[in-house]
């Protein structure tokens, strides 16, 4: 699979993460569903910066947090009650040795959409469903194609306060649209350091996932509204058979 972006596996820019995107009231709805669904082990695909991980461990849960990027897990393992999370660095396909243990996988932010291509998404999906235990839950979320969110991502220079006292000016550009595939180029200068990073989604539409759910042995149970973002994402349920 491909390599993680630079926001991520940059040490220098993956320390800025959690200053840089600070509310984090996205995660709400993935603790309000592991309680829902009563789950007690919980995989989280993606973790990045662990805040989710730290939050369901803290909620008496058994969690493992997965990334690529090796610099983001470094943030997470600073974290109040990271000592409690099996950190694993890798892709989904890292999960082998877990096989058929979890109750439920997640993907939150634009996890699911950073698999560009088929083989990446089917290879992952794969890889989830076998570590899931019979009856497990994958929930993930991605954003809807029609509502071309991508329009309003651009960021002019804006500052922001550093908690070690400096300021960063950041920005964000969108540079390609070539659907289903969005890139777009963030930048954070502190100083005379410019660090910079490329990423690119995949918007798949709503019949899409539903088909490629239900060829991995995914049978979806519900696609709810992101309450983060109403009428701009699907946040998708679905039951491992």
């Amino acid at each position: 699979m491909r390599e993680p972006d630079a926001a991520f596996a940059d040490p220098r820019q993956a320390v800025l993460y959690d200053v840089l995107d600070d509310d984090r009231s996205d995660l709400d709805a993935y603790v309000a569903i592991a309680d829902e669904l009563g789950a007690r082990h919980v995989i989280d695909i993606g973790c990045g910066t662990g805040s989710l991980a730290v939050r369901l461990v803290g909620e008496g849960i058994t969690v493992v947090g997965l990334d690529p990027a090796a610099a983001s897990l470094d943030v997470a393992r600073t974290k109040p009650y990271a000592d409690r999370v099996t950190w694993i660095n890798g892709d989904a396909t890292a999960l082998a040795g877990l096989s058929g243990t979890a109750d439920m996988a997640v993907m939150t932010g634009n996890v699911a959409q950073v698999f560009v291509s088929d083989a990446d998404w089917s290879e992952t999906l794969t890889a989830v469903h076998a570590a899931l235990r019979p009856g497990g839950w994958f929930v993930f979320e991605t954003r809807r194609p029609e509502v071309r969110a991508w329009e309003d991502w651009d960021i002019a220079p804006t500052t922001v306060d550093l908690p070690d006292g400096r300021t960063a000016v950041v920005t964000r550009t969108v540079t390609v649209v070539d659907l289903p595939l969005v890139t777009f180029e963030g930048s954070t200068t502190i100083g005379d350091e410019i660090l910079t990073s490329f990423s690119t989604l995949r918007f798949r539409d709503r019949p899409e996932i539903e088909r490629d759910l239900l060829a991995h042995g995914f049978a979806v149970s519900d696609v709810r509204d992101a309450p983060d973002r109403p009428g701009k994402e699907h946040v998708f349920i679905a039951r491992a058979g």
